[in-house]
């Protein structure tokens, strides 16, 4: 979906296909017909924005074999389908069973990390619609926090510049301008906006930046405004914004709160789970060890790392962070200039909540994630940007 800013310049809105488990290139054009088209319809757009997902092995089939590179291209023209960009944190794997900590493997240290990643920015260079010159990419925030010295931060600093060579080097092949964003998460090595600040200095370059996800920054209880205006006096760009909510529960000493979260409790994904104490920001890796006895204060508020569903709260006891999100979006869009021209929903836990609120049906994930892309919709024309067709 696109929009024009008052400034003129195009806003683009899409959602993000790793709530469909695929890991080969025939999964992927699977998903485009079984889901990602009927969203199109139910919308009843013309052009939908996906903000697409491809696993190690679909990114290196794509990068070898030109013909299916263009097969692609067709197949999202055929559907209705446009990408402007690229969802490069998992690699391989978000499908399974249990992913927790896999999803932050390879990190970038790790020469595969860098080998996908530019696997990637060479699929994006040619699937960018022909008005489109600028594409986005969301990438692991470094690494997870264990196991990170100082060797592997030169490494990993290292492998970004190198990136950072490679897409200016695709630019000047394809005139088509790629950049790459960091995503903070908790746990992770940057884990908020803030901790983001001195690696991007470091490397310097404008093909590197950051993608604020609006759960990963509330769970971390940053303020929106106060977060994005160190962006800017930094001078780091925001290179894509994943619209999403977290879990916050208001009174986690009471039983009954209690109660409501270990419903979300579930074996698939981390829910890294954050509390803002007078002696500062006090976490667990996941929701069940916040759960257990006293690893967590409860006399504050908690935020836990589970994408809700934009457009439904959870039912009291809790609720969303819906209203940081929408602080942020005011921010990154509503003025005089977007501070970023690329926004993707990103809800890929909706199998991953409890069983009374999952889809049951593929129509029923259809109406939800059309639900979602509506209410953002509504955002933004309430902000003053006008929908295009």
């Amino acid at each position: 979906m696109r929009f024009r800013h008052p400034d003129g310049s195009t806003v683009h809105l899409a959602y993000c296909t790793n709530v469909h488990p695929a890991e080969t290139l025939d999964g992927v054009l699977a998903q485009l017909r079984d889901h990602c088209e009927p969203v199109r319809r139910r919308l009843g757009r013309d052009r939908l924005g996906i903000g697409l997902w491809l696993a190690r092995d679909a990114a290196h089939a794509l990068v070898t074999d030109p013909s299916a590179l263009r097969g692609l291209r067709t197949e999202l023209e055929h559907r209705g389908l446009e990408v402007v960009t690229l969802n490069g944190f998992p690699y391989e794997g978000f499908g399974a069973e249990e992913v927790k900590y896999r999803v932050y493997q390879p990190d970038w240290a790790d020469p595969e990390r860098l080998a996908h990643t530019t696997d990637l920015a060479r699929v994006l260079a040619q699937l960018l619609p022909d008005d489109v010159t600028e594409g986005s990419i969301s990438t692991l925030p470094l690494a997870w926090r264990t196991a990170y010295d100082q060797e592997r931060a030169t490494a990993a600093h290292t492998a970004l510049t190198t990136l950072a060579e490679r897409l200016d080097a695709l630019h000047e092949l394809t005139g088509r301008s790629l950049r790459i964003g960091l995503e903070p998460e908790p746990g992770c090595t940057v884990e908020t906006t803030r901790d983001a600040l001195a690696p991007l200095t470091a490397i310097g370059h404008d093909r590197i930046g950051i993608c604020v996800d609006t759960c990963h920054l509330a769970t971390s209880f940053e303020d929106p405004h106060t977060a994005l205006d160190a962006l800017a006096q930094a001078r780091v760009p925001i290179v894509k914004s994943q619209l999403s909510a977290a879990l916050h529960a208001e009174h986690p000493h009471l039983p009954e709160v209690r109660a409501a979260l270990a419903a979300f409790d579930e074996p698939r994904f981390l829910h890294q789970t954050r509390t803002l104490t007078a002696a500062g920001l006090r976490g667990t890796d996941d929701l069940g060890e916040a759960l257990a006895g006293d690893a967590l204060p409860d006399a504050s508020p908690w935020r836990a790392h589970f994408h809700v569903p934009l457009h439904a709260a959870p039912a009291a006891p809790l609720t969303s962070t819906f209203p940081v999100l929408r602080a942020a979006l005011t921010r990154l869009v509503g003025g005089p200039h977007p501070l970023t021209h690329h926004l993707e929903v990103e809800t890929y836990t909706w199998q991953a909540l409890p069983p009374e609120l999952r889809p049951r049906a593929r129509a029923q994930l259809t109406d939800g994630i059309a639900a979602e892309l509506t209410l953002a919709r509504d955002l933004l024309t309430d902000l003053g940007l006008k929908e295009l067709p």
